[in-house]
């Protein structure tokens, strides 16, 4: 079976925007009176701002305090935040292995493919110079369910005229790996074996530095 695609999720595996992400949420969350730790901010991976809030939300018991709109600007709070926070960005905070991965999947013509629930990964994929080795980025808002729904990954596979059985999807988070199985694709989990593999991931690796062609090609 030939690889079709591999299908990348963002944070986690290209890069470690976390940081800024907790915290612009932190901010956000001690601004309208609830705090949250480390911990709590770990529920929040891997899937779309609008969850993220709401579960905020829910941890302070202020689900229901918000209009839709009003939730909406306190989202727009957030990412202005977090994008402010971005041009710190730079090609040296690519991770380990990834750019010889994508140059090496670029060689063979196997398509490199995005499906981040972040709406910022263009620009992401732009400070750290390696926007021209994807063929690809699914924007969120072009699916109708984020992680754990596979929707992300399928439109990922549509775009580059890939069979999704034919492609390995990489992921850090258990969502985004419950995501890549629901799509019927293989996946690679980056980071803690346990949960990961309990979420389904064929295989887990400590980092990214050991991914390469040979490897995404022995899973199918």
């Amino acid at each position: 079976m030939k690889l079709e695609a591999v299908i990348f999720d963002l944070d986690g595996v290209i890069t470690d925007t976390a940081e800024y992400h907790y915290v612009a949420w932190k901010q956000l969350g001690e601004s309208i009176g609830i705090p949250f730790d480390r911990d709590f901010n770990e529920t929040l991976k891997g899937i779309s701002r609008g969850e993220s809030l709401e579960r905020i939300l829910r941890l302070g018991g202020k689900e229901n305090d918000y209009t839709e709109e009003e939730k909406a600007e306190l989202a727009r709070q957030k990412n202005e935040h977090y994008v402010s926070l971005l041009v710190n960005l730079t090609p040296a905070d690519t991770y380990p292995g990834i750019v010889s991965l994508l140059t090496d999947l670029n060689a063979q013509g196997i398509p490199a493919v995005i499906a981040s629930a972040s709406k910022n990964a263009p620009q992401i994929l732009r400070s750290l110079e390696i926007d021209n080795l994807f063929r690809y980025v699914v924007h969120p808002d072009s699916v109708k369910r984020g992680k754990p729904a596979p929707d992300l990954f399928l439109r990922g596979a549509e775009e580059v005229g890939a069979n999704p059985e034919h492609c390995v999807g990489i992921e850090d988070a258990t969502a985004g790996v419950e995501a890549i199985k629901a799509a019927g694709m293989k996946a690679v989990g980056i980071g803690e074996a346990e949960a990961l593999k309990a979420a389904g991931a064929d295989i887990v690796l400590p980092n990214t530095s050991g991914l390469n062609v040979d490897l995404l090609n022995s899973l199918l």
